[in-house]
């Protein structure tokens, strides 16, 4: 009998010891899914920011992984990310740990346009909201995007953030309003030409009769007015009507030739206070056009932005930057193209004022006191008998001009 109870009490230890070993299995294999989950093998170790725990317990993380587009994940609460998915991690160009150490305010400069409604949103147990934004970065170009934001059940101590880039749709939108614009332009400036052109030779054929007539040297001074204002209003006309009177003349163009040749000119007239910095890629190839035509378009572009940098020149921190890139497969003017050239045109002045920022291409607007408003008109005309466009973004501290011309 005592034999029989020794043998039952080893079958009852090792028994044991074999449950202690399936239990430290399980253990493991949990802890090994629930590091999976997370996506972060840290969550082994005893330094696991409970935050991410927390939403790894939920287990609607494997699904938020594999989503193409841009996920973030937010403690609600100090809007702290916890969670960025791949896709957020290319989009930002910063890594999921060190996202994981900034709140949605650091990622971007004006996130308080999407803090208010986060916070709404929590707050009256909203389930989802959409809106478009343009979310700004320290250093980078601005994001236009279509945001939802989600409070889920899983989860109710966190909000989602999806961000969707409206970039393409939004540029299509501006290149056919530009196109659009500018045929409108045409049609505009033509028939004002003739309005006026008619009526203004007869009023100062009229004026120098008149001044023949007239013995008084002091009313002789009226006709001159007269005379001199029907000049300068003839000469607005012949600018107008620029761009249809200058033959296309073809050539082979270097851009680089005419980026230097618009720096020394631009250079010449602001020789204090202004630089002109360069930024070339030396591979772009020749191609077809005309070469004074492209040399006017981003002359009146340059000396644009230099009239706007006035206070800095003063200061002497004045910066103009030329860039040159080539684009692969864009679209312009609703044509795809293989090769496109970039030429951008970016100061650091004040911004084009938001009143007018959409119709700095019209003819007769300008920003600035004194200015014709005739400019742009002219080179957005120049740089469209090329095929190719000009758009615009601006905001304080930065204005990028950026000029498009098919290669081939």
């Amino acid at each position: 009998m005592k034999s029989v109870r020794v043998g039952e009490k080893g079958q009852t230890k090792r028994a044991a010891q074999a449950a202690a070993d399936d239990a430290t299995d399980v253990t493991a294999d949990a802890a090994a899914a629930f590091a999976g989950a997370a996506g972060h093998a840290s969550l082994l170790h005893t330094s696991v920011d409970p935050w991410e725990a927390k939403l790894a317990a939920t287990g609607i993380l494997p699904g938020l992984e594999a989503l193409p587009t841009v996920l973030l994940v937010l403690e609600k609460h100090s809007l702290r990310v916890v969670f960025a998915n791949p896709a957020a991690e290319a989009l930002l160009a910063l890594s999921r740990r060190s996202l994981s150490q900034m709140t949605w305010d650091d990622v971007f400069t004006n996130g308080d346009v999407l803090s208010s409604t986060m916070t709404e949103l929590i707050a009256n147990h909203f389930q989802t909201t959409r809106l478009d934004l343009v979310l700004e970065r320290t250093a980078q170009e601005p994001l236009h995007t279509h945001a939802i934001v989600a409070a889920p059940e899983a989860a109710p101590d966190f909000v989602i953030v999806e961000l969707i880039e409206n970039e393409q749709k939004l540029k299509n939108e501006r290149e056919e309003r530009i196109i659009d614009q500018a045929l409108m332009n045409k049609q505009l400036i033509r028939n004002l030409a003739h309005e006026i052109k008619n009526p203004l030779g007869g009023i100062r054929g009229a004026a120098q009769l008149l001044e023949f007539e007239l013995d008084q040297r002091e009313l002789r001074e009226y006709t001159q007015v007269i005379i001199k204002e029907s000049d300068r209003l003839q000469t607005l006309v012949d600018r107008l009507l620029e761009p249809h009177r200058h033959p296309y003349i073809a050539t082979d163009v270097n851009i680089h030739e005419v980026c230097e040749r618009v720096r020394s000119v631009v250079l010449a007239e602001f020789p204090q206070g202004l630089s002109i910095e360069r930024d070339y890629d030396v591979s772009l190839p020749d191609f077809r056009g005309d070469k004074e035509q492209l040399i006017q378009a981003l002359l009146n572009i340059v000396r644009n932005g230099a009239e706007a940098l006035r206070e800095q020149i003063a200061r002497g921190d004045a910066r103009i930057v030329l860039r040159t890139r080539v684009a692969r497969k864009i679209t312009i003017a609703k044509r795809l193209h293989k090769l496109a050239l970039e030429l951008h045109v970016i100061d650091n002045g004040p911004g084009i004022p938001a009143d007018i920022r959409d119709r700095i291409f019209y003819p007769l607007v300008s920003g600035r006191e004194g200015g014709s408003g005739l400019g742009l008109t002219l080179a957005q005309s120049f740089v469209q008998r090329h095929d190719g466009l000009i758009e615009c973004e601006s905001r304080p501290g930065r204005t990028d001009f950026r000029i498009l011309l098919p290669l081939g």
